[in-house]
């Protein structure tokens, strides 16, 4: 295997300096604004399977990590990247995508609309591959280094003993930081984390701990609720109103477009108030009594 740490690095000096990423690599590949490069670079990854618990986490914490001025890195997979990538687009905060595949040849399939997303809102998807290369299981491996090689620290924030998080966070040791977030020692989903955090990973609670590990203050505790939420995000949870439904029914029901639905959706979720249940269905989160009412 071909060391994607070593290929990137001069392509990662140049961007940071202003120039575009062929000049500097011509093996890697585009689409988008590569500018976030200028900010600290944050990877936060996971596994495919993600539980709705570590969605919202990776989104939230992704999320207050872009507010924080944080470019945030992922792989465009399905479960903890995505929702990573969804949280620095909600937060208005650059994100960069690395594929395991050609451009043309996008994988997984599910994510291409949030890949489209991306470089529309001042990010980029990139990839080491030729726009035709088909997807191949080594590819992946490949495209965590390249990740990792991007990044400033890395964040692991749910996964499995076998996990393709791990190795990304294995590109990465000794070079930057590696935090993961910890969970109940009988949860599969989190003995990828606590085996990291065994081995010397830093514990991460939340996205202020990530900042420490780069030398970053703390920012104040975030006012994430608002008092009132505004006309598309009430239309939305009425359109949940009956249970859980499909993002299109939701649309139809709402009178939102589409664009619009998925960013209100985005920060619904972050906020605890929405949660996915698979690619495309979501479903109101019941609020506790004497806990707030919406529309």
């Amino acid at each position: 295997m071909r060391d994607p740490a070593y290929q990137t690095r001069h392509a990662i000096a140049a961007a940071r300096a202003g120039r575009g990423f062929e000049a500097a690599a011509p093996g890697l590949r585009c689409c988008g604004d590569l500018s976030g490069l200028a900010r600290a670079c944050i990877a936060v990854v996971g596994t495919r399977a993600a539980t709705p618990h570590g969605r919202r986490l990776a989104l939230r914490i992704a999320a207050d990590l872009g507010a924080a001025g944080c470019c945030i890195l992922s792989g465009l997979a399905l479960g903890i990247d995505a929702a990573a990538h969804e949280g620095a687009l909600s937060a208005g905060a650059p994100t960069i995508g690395v594929l395991g595949s050609g451009h043309r040849r996008f994988f997984p399939r599910r994510n291409r609309e949030l890949a489209e997303r991306i470089p529309a809102a001042g990010g980029a998807v990139v990839s080491p591959y030729p726009p035709d290369q088909p997807p191949f299981r080594g590819q992946f491996l490949e495209r965590n280094g390249v990740v990792a090689a991007l990044s400033d620290a890395v964040l692991v924030v749910e996964a499995p003993s076998r996990s393709g998080a791990l190795n990304t966070a294995g590109w990465a040791a000794g070079r930057v930081p590696v935090l993961a977030v910890p969970g109940d020692v009988d949860r599969k989903h989190v003995q990828g984390c606590l085996a990291l955090i065994r081995d010397g990973a830093t514990l991460a609670r939340d996205s202020g701990d990530v900042l420490e590990a780069l030398g970053r203050t703390r920012p104040a505790p975030a006012q994430r609720l608002a008092a009132t939420r505004d006309a598309t995000s009430n239309a939305l949870l009425r359109a949940m109103q009956a249970g859980a439904a499909e993002f299109d029914e939701i649309v139809a029901a709402s009178g939102v477009a589409a664009a619009a639905a998925l960013a209100s959706l985005a920060m619904l979720e972050l906020e605890g108030a929405v949660e996915s249940r698979g690619a495309a269905r979501y479903a109101r989160v019941e609020t506790p009594p004497g806990g707030e009412h919406y529309g």
